[in-house]
């Protein structure tokens, strides 16, 4: 019984194979040269013009929160008990302060130090 249904099966083997052997392009043909040369052409066209839009977007705001920054002043401390948390020390400089304080822009938890 067995060798029978191997059997069976055996021979229905290769139709199912059809779908590997179907001629036309695909990944096995090796031509590529048309969709590189797309994706080329879609990269200096669109992608680099969106990274410059971009680039140029970043510094015109970084500018503008500068001047406001400027103009009116940094904003006023508010001390709410769930920011700046110290439940235990830092392993640098005095404990209190972050890696990269600055401190006039980075407040303590009891306030700003200038």
């Amino acid at each position: 019984m067995a060798i029978r249904l191997g059997g069976t099966f055996g021979a229905r083997l290769p139709a199912l194979r059809q779908f590997s052997t179907v001629a036309g392009p695909s990944a096995a043909a090796g031509d590529h040269g048309a969709g590189q040369k797309m994706w080329k052409i879609v990269s200096l066209i669109v992608a680099l013009p969106a990274v410059a839009v971009t680039y140029i977007n970043a510094t015109m705001k970084a500018k503008e929160e500068h001047e406001l920054l400027k103009t009116e002043g940094r904003p006023k401390f508010i001390p709410y008990p769930h920011l700046r948390r110290r439940t235990k020390k830092y392993p640098w400089g005095d404990g209190m302060h972050t890696l990269f304080h600055n401190p006039e822009t980075n407040p303590m938890p009891d306030g700003y130090e200038k």
